[in-house]
Parts: structure tokens; sequence; C-alpha cells
């Protein structure tokens, strides 16, 4: 058995434990990472795209914003559809100059994993076994094992950046954890393709047949979905019928101008509203999807990920250079008060955009007249695009 020692031991390398890692090496905190499947595993994940603006601070304040902003798509606004007519929301011009920024997970996780190799900061990838323990006192580790060896990592905290089936939320005792859940009766049929986006802002369309979203990657890839049962299989769509269930759902001028082409990546995410509470535990932290999850609608997953270890950040900055606990004391409550603010607006959104199995035809009457008000409404489309474009830390 080999054993290491480090202020904070980071458990999970995606985005969330990554762009923390960054952090606390800019604050001239040491951390080493320890993450259970491969680096190409974890840059396969294909999932958010639309970063708020704390986001795209936090990755500029860590060193590893310059191809986001070279590659990057800034957004100033977001179209609705429905009734067969697109209506747009001026992002910029409602939150006195905030924008969103469109550019992959996949791409802000390559570069947060560049950085952390051109620094030489540690990163154990395909560790097997992963535990957390002593956490509730004040000797925590992380035991794994790799290359036929059993390895402890010594730290001060451990910071559970590990996903929703990680190991860290799972090392919590039982009766201490309360969690809140709502599964939606749908899912989302996402198609990935070299094909130009058929609008330079996204569409979210609100229609009878069920939601569809056009979004993109890059000016040359688009990423495209349509609601679909819960139970459906991405294997049972072709190409040509996933195309033309979208245009059915768009408005004519955008069903006329959408480039199809062969899709690259085809899959169906299921939707569901999680939290659990609360997020700190003795000297183990929960970040991102280890204690939160939001339905994709209006893509805020990601950007809580970020929130959270953004303030986690500071809050061990201060542990360690100011000697103060307040940041720590405190991280459990700021991020659920986010969390929740979050939660509340995809719960929103998603009740807004989606076809619900009792929806009908009253709620769909209901839906569009909240539509119609939401679009014509400055204080209305106001909130939206506050909720949008992200609150604040």
């Amino acid at each position: 058995m080999t054993s290491a020692r480090t202020q904070v031991a980071i458990v999970g390398a995606g985005p969330a434990g990554l762009l923390l890692g960054a952090l606390l090496a800019k604050a001239g905190v040491a951390s080493v990472i320890v993450e259970q499947r491969d680096p190409d595993y974890v840059l396969g994940r294909i999932r958010a795209g639309v970063l708020e603006q704390v986001t795209v601070d936090l990755l500029d304040a860590a060193g590893a914003g310059a191809r986001m902003h070279a590659e990057g798509l800034p957004h100033h606004g977001i179209e609705l559809c429905f009734g067969g007519a697109r209506h747009r929301i001026d992002l910029h011009g409602l939150t006195g100059g905030k924008q969103v920024m469109v550019y992959g997970q996949t791409e802000v996780t390559r570069d947060l994993m560049q950085l952390r190799a051109a620094t030489g900061l540690p990163t154990v990838y395909e560790a097997e076994q992963v535990g957390v323990h002593g956490f509730d006192g004040d000797r925590p580790k992380v035991s794994y094992r790799k290359g036929g060896q059993t390895h402890e990592l010594h730290c001060d905290f451990i910071a559970g950046c590990d996903g929703y089936h990680g190991v860290s939320r799972q090392s919590v005792p039982e009766g201490v954890l309360k969690t809140f859940e709502r599964v939606y009766p749908f899912g989302w049929l996402g198609v990935l393709s070299e094909t130009p986006p058929v609008s330079h802002e996204l569409i979210y369309s609100n229609h009878e047949r069920g939601f569809a979203l056009c979004s993109m990657r890059s000016a040359t890839r688009s990423r495209y979905y349509v609601q679909c049962s819960a139970d459906d299989r991405a294997e049972r769509w072709s190409d040509a019928a996933f195309w033309d269930e979208l245009r059915l759902r768009l408005d004519r001028a955008a069903a006329e101008s959408l480039v199809t082409g062969p899709s690259i990546e085809k899959s169906i995410a299921p939707l569901r509203s999680f939290v659990a509470e609360p997020m700190r535990f003795g000297r183990l932290f929960l970040a991102g999807d280890a204690a939160h999850i939001v339905p994709p609608t209006g893509a805020k997953g990601l950007n809580l990920a970020a929130g959270d270890v953004g303030l986690l950040s500071r809050a061990l900055a201060e542990h360690y250079v100011e000697h103060s606990d307040a940041g720590i004391d405190g991280y459990s409550e700021r991020c659920l008060r986010r969390v929740w603010r979050a939660e509340r607006f995809s719960w929103w959104f998603t009740s807004l955009m989606h076809k619900f199995p009792e929806t009908g035809d009253f709620g769909q009457k209901m839906q569009t007249a909240e539509l119609d008000y939401l679009v014509h409404s400055q204080a209305a489309s106001t909130a939206l695009a506050e909720n949008y474009v992200g609150l604040p830390l």
C-alpha cells in the first residue's frame, strides 16, 4: 500500500473537479484529482453547451478561457417558438449587457485537462474501488486501487465532484442526507450533426406534438432535440424520422431552412430534478451532479456545478490564506440558495415548454397564453432573461 498527502482531494475529473483544481491552484492550494474513468471516457460525455457569464468568468479566472473566447459563440438572445411563430427574448438588452456563451462541455473539459497537464498538477485516472473515509473527523482520506496496489490519499478536505452515481454522496451516513426528486414522464432525443445551425440563436419550441430545441456547438455543428416518451430508445429513430419530426415542431421558416445530415451521435436523455441537502458533511463537500440534477431546459447543470466549485474554491482559499472558516461554514447554505433558484427556473421552463400526459387541450391553451404574455411583457421577459443568463454567486 502506498500513502500520499495533499490539502484537498478531489473525487471526479469532470469539468467541476477540474475547474475546482484549477481555481485552487491559482490560490496556492494543493489538490489531487482521483477519477475512476480514463480521459477519453470523460471527454466522450456529450452534455451541455450554454455557459452563463459566471461560468465564463470562472474559466477565465482559472486560466482556461482562451480557446473558449476564440471559438465560442456569444449569444445575446434566444427565440421562443409557439403558434407557428418565433419571438425573440433580448437577453443582452433586458439584463444590462449580459450574455451567454455557446461552447460545448466536451471542449470545456478538454481545456481544463490540458491546463492541468501543462501545469503539472496530479490527476489519477482509472482509479478502481474509490472510497472516501474519515470526513466526519479530522483525518479524511481517499482510497483507491491502481496498478494492482491500494493507495491512500490523506488530505484536509474532500471535494465530491463525482456525479450523481459517484461514491461521495453514497458515503454519507443514512439519515443525515435529505433528498428531493421529480422524475419527468418524458425524455429528450438528441442528435448531433455536422450541419450549420438553423438559427444563429437557440430556438425553444412549444408544439402540440411536443417540445423541440434547436441548438449548436459551433458554426458548422448543430445539436437538436425533440421530446420523446420516457421509455423510447434512440435506435428506434432513423435520421430521416428524426429530421421529419423536428420539422413538424418548428415554424415554417425554420423547417424550410433546416439543413439535415447524418447524425454523429444520437441518444436519449431522461429529465429529472434532484437535490441533496446539505452539501457539506464535516470535511466532505458535494459539488455539481453529486448534489443536484436539473432538467436540461435552460442549461443549468454545468453552470450550477461551476458555481458550486467557485464558492468552494473561495471558501478553501479563505481557510488556508486568511485562516477563516466562514466560507466553509456557509458553503452549503449559499450553494443551496442558488441551486433551488435554478431548480425553480428549470422546473418552470420545462413545465411551460413540454407536453405532459395531463396537458390536454386546456393545458395547451394555458401554455400558449403564458408564452404570449411572456413575450409581450417586459417584466416577464426580464425575469426569464435574468434567470437564463444566470444569477450571481
